[in-house]
């Protein structure tokens, strides 16, 4: 599935395995994982509500940020990419990715460009990935 800001990927097994299959995938591309937010801890934690995991994972490939940053010290407002682990009522886990393309084409740099398309077809190796 595709949206104009992101694509995603259904993934088999349970949801520690799906974040531990992403992070390894993530890495096979050079990319690290920065930060991670429990959506659901924080929402029960501040609201008292209840609904299924949901990771955000910061990931980032330090070459690609820093040619972004060379190209535009701002750019880093943009960064990282957001990867999402998200598991529905069912039980049955998807994997999100940030589409880098719409996001980086807020700058007005044609090197930025071309970095997005490489970051969005690294991300989909690792979407790809997962499907294995």
């Amino acid at each position: 599935m595709s949206t104009r800001y992101g694509f995603t990927t259904p993934v088999r097994g349970d949801f520690d395995q799906a974040v531990e299959r992403v992070t390894q995938a993530l890495k096979q591309q050079g990319f690290g994982v920065l930060t991670t937010i429990d959506v659901a801890a924080t929402l029960k934690a501040k609201l008292g509500t209840e609904m299924p995991r949901y990771l955000i994972l910061g990931a980032c490939n330090p070459g690609f940020a820093q040619r972004a940053l060379q190209a535009d010290p701002d750019i880093g407002l943009l960064l990282p990419c957001n990867v999402v682990v998200r598991e529905d009522a069912a039980g049955a886990v998807t994997v999100g990715f940030m589409d880098p393309l719409p996001v980086l084409g807020l700058v007005d740099a044609p090197q930025v460009h071309e970095l997005g398309s490489q970051v969005r077809e690294a991300l989909q190796r690792v979407r790809d990935a997962l499907r294995d």
